[in-house]
């Protein structure tokens, strides 16, 4: 068993039953990728390798692996590749269809293509690496009644400058404040989502159309969006750097994984 057949073997199977498992899934695999130039230039983002398979097909891996059995990748960029490479999805265990966008419609607009999405889908974006289990996700989803849900992730960014806090008082030519450069923590999106297909009636045809528009939409008609938290690792590959260090974090999180499979199995031969 090859590293990445063993990692693909420990993804959450979809046990809690249909609860917690969808039939469908959109994966968005059509954008430039230009913060991961000069790579990008010859592979879309979804087919960086990790270890022997790309992102995409670890991606496909997973969703499969929670129960899901029909993909469609909006796909644009490069998009020959994709196809290439992925065929009509046999080798990930799902069977896929391709909607190709003749000009870029955002994060949320290539949905409105698609014309069977009728029950509650994952959607999600094709350069995301995670071990988040996608059938909890889905099963919270369900109790929560939510129309769309989002899977959330605490992340610390850090401001290399010494920041001022100016204005107590209403005097803001003074300082009252001096953090030297402090660390912020938000919740974020991991471009990973349910949702029931009542969300779609709130995407416009034809334009661009991004996820933050739609939630936007949602919250004006006070709609219920809710949020999914995790701590599993995920890693957004947008430039060179993310790449490299989500590749070095996955072979070692696989490593640990496939270290310790073999002492429990060697316990038990014992």
């Amino acid at each position: 068993m090859t590293l990445d057949e063993f990692l693909l073997s420990r993804v959450p199977s979809g046990s809690n039953g249909r609860a917690a498992w969808v039939p469908k899934a959109v994966v968005l695999a059509g954008g430039r990728g230009t913060r991961l130039a000069p790579y990008t230039s010859i592979l879309p983002k979804p087919l960086m390798p990790i270890g022997n398979s790309s992102i995409l097909e670890i991606v496909l891996h997973q969703l499969s692996a929670c129960g899901v059995s029909e993909v469609t990748l909006c796909v644009g960029y490069l998009s020959h590749l994709i196809e290439a490479v992925l065929s009509h999805g046999s080798s990930c265990g799902v069977k896929l269809t391709y909607v190709r966008e003749e000009e870029a419609l955002g994060t949320a607009g290539p949905l409105r293509l698609i014309g069977d999405l009728d029950e509650t889908f994952m959607m999600m974006n094709g350069d995301v690496l995670t071990t988040l289990d996608f059938s909890d996700l889905v099963r919270h989803h369900r109790e929560e009644g939510n129309l769309v849900t989002i899977a959330t992730h605490e992340r610390a960014i850090k401001i290399d400058y010494g920041v001022l806090e100016l204005g107590k008082r209403g005097d803001t030519n003074r300082v009252y404040r001096y953090v030297e450069k402090p660390e912020v923590t938000s919740t974020v999106s991991m471009g990973i989502y349910v949702l029931e297909p009542e969300a779609l009636e709130y995407i416009p045809t034809g334009c661009h159309f991004d996820f933050p528009d739609l939630v936007h939409q949602l919250l004006r008609a006070k709609q219920d969006v809710g949020v999914y938290k995790s701590d599993a690792m995920w890693f957004d590959i947008g430039r060179p750097d993310d790449y490299r260090q989500a590749a070095a974090a996955w072979s070692e999180a696989a490593d640990a994984l496939v270290e310790a499979h073999q002492l429990s199995e060697a316990v038990v031969m014992a």
